[in-house]
């Protein structure tokens, strides 16, 4: 089965409904929202239209969006959308005005360039350098990793653009290579992390630009460097010690790797798909897209297949945050009273709220625990 290809669907982003959580159980140094606690949930439409799909910047209601793949988060509070079909970066900031960052809508191509300039051609993860605010976009059909200034001003990282491979390299002499990267993750000294799932890799781009394979290959193992294996890895996150997080998805688990290229799972079995919650090899997952770590090391799936959005602590101890495994919907509520369709991607602020990609919802939802 290819978890993808549901993900490609052409459908429209409303951004959409902040949900704010409340709960009596908290925990030092992070929070955690358990399933079915009992609490009132606040609802408020952000930006977007669910009634059709397209590209208007704008206000609120306004702003239209083209199957929204995945975001990223300032301290300030603005989400950065890949905006897939579109073909562009969007912006919205946290009053909810959107406005288009880069690239032309429904015109694809590889042009470097500041604004509408820039040409993308399927732009699927997006990252967000906290230090100097640059996104790292994954251009999915381009095999390439471009660069977006807060002014707009995309340039090609790496890679070379319509051909896939999967050398390692310096890009001054075109020498890396990429076959539709999925993902982006940023680390703390700004070195790039992507899954390259097409090469079933995760591979590393330091801020000089160089390529390297940090794990993988195919189907499954663990171990360091190439000699760990991955099954169409779809989302990479780094934590503050440089550890690395994947959502391997074909695989149906979550992998960390450790900075000296040492991977383990964290958490679900191999090959097997369920939804079970528990520690370590005792839980599973469905097909898990997109991941995301928070200051306390607690990491977030957007668990796909199961509908659902799960968290994992560092102890590798899985349970449910939001929705039903195996119920579709788009219903607001509290744990299991919500409901997602394929949720893709996950997000974290600096507040510890939680943007959910929810794709065939064509929503991008807010979970925050402050009630």
């Amino acid at each position: 089965m290819n978890f993808r290809k549901d993900a490609g669907r052409l459908f429209k982003l409303a951004l959409a409904f902040l949900f704010l959580f409340q709960t009596e159980h908290s925990f030092a140094g992070g929070f955690f929202i358990p399933v079915g606690f009992h609490s009132q949930m606040n609802m408020s439409l952000l930006a977007g239209d669910v009634h059709g799909s397209g590209n208007l910047d704008g206000m609120g209601g306004e702003a239209w969006f083209y199957q929204p793949f995945s975001s990223a988060v300032d301290a300030s509070g603005n989400i950065y959308v890949a905006d897939q079909m579109n073909n562009t970066i969007r912006k919205v900031t946290a009053a909810g005005v959107v406005t288009t960052l880069a690239g032309m809508a429904g015109v694809s191509g590889s042009a470097d360039g500041t604004g509408v300039n820039a040409r993308f051609n399927n732009p699927s993860g997006i990252a967000l350098n906290s230090a100097t605010g640059e996104l790292f976009v994954a251009d999915q059909l381009n095999h390439t990793i471009r660069k977006v200034t807060t002014a707009g001003v995309v340039t090609t990282l790496t890679g070379r653009n319509g051909v896939s491979g999967s050398s390692d390299g310096n890009p001054a002499a075109l020498a890396a290579q990429f076959n539709q990267p999925y993902s982006t993750a940023v680390d703390g000294a700004g070195n790039v992390y992507v899954a390259d799932s097409n090469n079933n890799l995760i591979r590393k781009i330091t801020t000089a630009g160089v390529t390297t394979i940090l794990a993988g290959s195919a189907p499954f193992a663990d171990g360091t460097g190439t000699a760990a294996r991955f099954r169409a890895p779809a989302s990479t996150a780094v934590d503050t010690a440089g550890n690395v997080y994947v959502a391997d998805s074909n695989n149906h688990i979550i992998r960390k790797i450790t900075s000296a290229g040492v991977v383990t799972t964290l958490a679900g079995q191999a090959g097997s798909a369920g939804a079970t919650n528990g520690t370590g090899t005792a839980a599973s997952f469905n097909g898990p897209q997109g991941v995301a770590v928070d200051a306390s090391g607690n990491v977030y799936v957007a668990d796909a297949y199961n509908h659902l959005i799960r968290k994992i602590t560092s102890a590798g101890v899985v349970t449910t945050l939001a929705g039903t495994a195996g119920v579709i919907g788009s219903t607001n509520g509290t744990g299991t009273a919500a409901s997602f369709y394929y949720p893709l991607g996950v997000a974290l602020d600096s507040s510890g709220n939680v943007y959910v990609a929810d794709s065939n919802n064509y929503l991008i939802r807010k979970i925050t625990s402050a009630g």
